[in-house]
C-alpha cells in the first residue's frame, strides 16, 4: 500500500472522514501528485464545507485526470475497511511522535509530568467510541449502555439540570438563549467552574461579547462563591491559589471581538479541550450564505461537527424581542433563526426574566429541546421541564429553589 495516501483521496472527500483523519496524514513534499492533490482536497473542503463528489473533484482537477483515473480503478478493488485499519496505524504513529516530543519537554523542564498524563488521558478518551473495526456502530446493548449511559460525562452544578439533561458527553452540542442583561455570562461562569475539576483537557471559552477580564473575574466569583469586594479583601495571591486549586487551571478564555472558525480549529487541535464555549456563537466569522438564517445554520452545523470530533460544546445566543419580560421562553423566540439553528442542537435552554417588582433575582428555565441520553438519575418527566431558579449576581451563581 505504498500509494495509500493517494488512494485515500476518495475516502477523504466525505466531510466527516476528512475532519476525523486529515490531520494524521503527513505529506511527502517531493511527491508532486500527492502534494498537489491534497492541497486541492483541502481547498475543496474549505470552499464548499460539505461532502465533495468524486466526479466534482475530478472536474476541479482535470490536469490530474490520469492519476485520478488510476486511483478510481484501484479503489474499486479495495474494501473501505482497509482504510480504517491503515488510518488507525497513522493515528497511533502520530500520537507516539507527539508523546515523544512532549516527554522531551518534560525532561528539559519546559512542561510538567502531568502534561504527559493529560495527553494520554485525552488520547484514550477520544479513542473510545462505538465504532468497530469495519466502521459500524456496535449492536451489543451492554456496550452501548456502558459507554452511553452508565459512564457519566460532565455533571452540572445545578441538580435540576442533571435531573433534566443529564451529563454532557463528547458529541453533544447545545446552546442557551436569553435577552440581554438576563444572566447568560453568570450562567456560564457558574456551570463551567464546576465542570473544570471534572476534566483533564482544558475548557476553551471563546469570548467575543463581554470584556475578557470581566469574564474571568466572574469565574473567580463563581468558583469561590465570593463577591468582588470579598475577593479584593481576601488577598490577591491567596485568591489566585484558591481559584487554581478549584478549577485546576482548566479555564482558558480566548478574548477577541472577531473570532474565525480557523482559529477555533487551531486551538482545539493544539489543546484537545474537554469543553468548548462560544459566547456569542452567532458572531463567529468565516461563514457565508445568501440569507442570514442559512449563514447561522452553517455555523451551528459546523459546531455540531466540532463537538463530534473533540468534546461537548455550549453556545450562547440572543433571544428575540418577543422574549422581553417573559418568564418561560419558547423555541420561536431564538433570535435570527427559522429552523436552521435549532435543528442542529441536541439541547436548547431558554432563560427568562420577569420585569415585575421584587422578581429581580428570579430566573426561569425552559428546556426547548432535549435529545441528550441522560444518566441513571435523570428523570424522564423533567426532560422538557420548565422551572424557577435563583440568580446571585454578586457571586456569579445560580441556585435551585427547593
Amino acid at each position: 500500500m505504498q500509494q495509500l495516501k493517494l488512494l485515500l483521496i476518495e475516502f477523504l472527500l466525505i466531510k466527516e472522514n476528512y475532519n476525523k483523519y486529515r490531520k494524521y496524514i503527513k505529506l511527502n513534499y517531493k511527491n508532486k501528485d500527492e502534494f498537489e492533490l491534497y492541497k486541492a482536497l483541502d481547498s475543496a473542503h474549505y470552499l464548499f464545507d460539505r461532502d465533495i463528489l468524486w466526479d466534482e473533484f475530478k472536474v476541479l482537477n482535470i490536469e490530474y485526470a490520469d492519476v485520478l483515473s488510476k486511483i478510481e480503478e484501484l479503489n474499486n478493488n479495495i474494501g473501505k475497511d482497509i482504510y480504517l485499519i491503515k488510518l488507525n496505524e497513522l493515528i497511533e504513529k502520530e500520537n507516539a511522535y507527539n508523546l515523544s516530543l512532549l516527554s522531551l519537554d518534560v525532561y528539559e523542564g519546559k512542561k510538567s509530568f502531568d502534561s504527559i498524563m493529560n495527553y494520554i488521558n485525552n488520547y484514550n478518551s477520544h479513542k473510545e467510541n462505538l465504532i468497530d473495526e469495519k466502521g459500524f456502530i456496535s449492536d451489543d446493548f451492554e456496550e452501548l449502555y456502558s459507554l452511553s449511559v452508565s459512564r457519566q460525562g460532565l455533571r452540572w452544578k445545578l441538580k435540576s439540570l442533571n435531573e433534566s439533561f443529564g451529563s454532557l458527553r463528547k458529541g453533544d452540542f447545545g446552546f442557551i438563549f436569553a435577552r440581554p442583561e438576563t444572566g447568560k455570562t453568570t450562567w456560564l461562569a457558574s456551570q463551567i467552574t464546576f465542570f473544570a475539576s471534572q476534566i483533564t483537557g482544558p475548557i476553551i471559552w471563546f469570548n467575543n461579547e463581554e470584556q475578557g477580564n470581566k469574564v474571568m473575574l466572574r469565574c473567580y466569583q463563581a468558583a469561590l462563591g465570593m463577591s468582588l469586594t470579598e475577593l479584593l479583601h481576601a488577598g490577591r495571591s491567596h485568591v489566585t491559589r484558591l481559584f487554581h486549586e478549584s478549577t485546576r487551571r482548566n479555564i482558558k478564555i480566548v478574548d477577541s471581538a472577531t473570532i474565525y472558525k480557523e482559529q477555533v480549529q487551531s486551538y482545539c487541535e493544539e489543546l484537545q479541550p474537554g469543553l468548548v464555549i462560544f459566547d456569542q456563537l452567532d458572531k463567529l466569522q468565516g461563514f457565508s450564505a445568501d440569507r442570514e438564517d442559512l449563514r447561522l445554520g452553517s455555523i451551528y452545523t459546523w459546531a455540531r461537527e466540532l463537538a463530534k470530533r473533540y468534546c461537548p460544546i455550549i453556545g450562547v445566543c440572543q433571544a428575540s424581542a418577543e422574549a422581553e419580560g417573559r418568564k418561560y421562553l419558547t423555541m420561536d423566540m431564538i433570535a435570527d433563526s427559522k429552523t436552521s439553528k435549532a435543528a442542529e442542537a441536541d439541547w436548547i435552554l431558554g432563560i427568562g426574566k420577569s420585569h415585575a417588582e421584587g422578581m429581580e433575582y428570579q430566573r426561569y428555565f425552559s428546556i426547548c429541546k432535549n435529545k441528550l441520553i441522560g444518566d441513571e438519575d435523570t428523570l424522564p418527566e423533567f426532560r422538557h421541564n420548565k422551572w424557577e431558579v435563583c440568580i446571585k449576581p454578586s457571586i456569579a451563581q445560580y441556585e435551585d429553589i427547593h
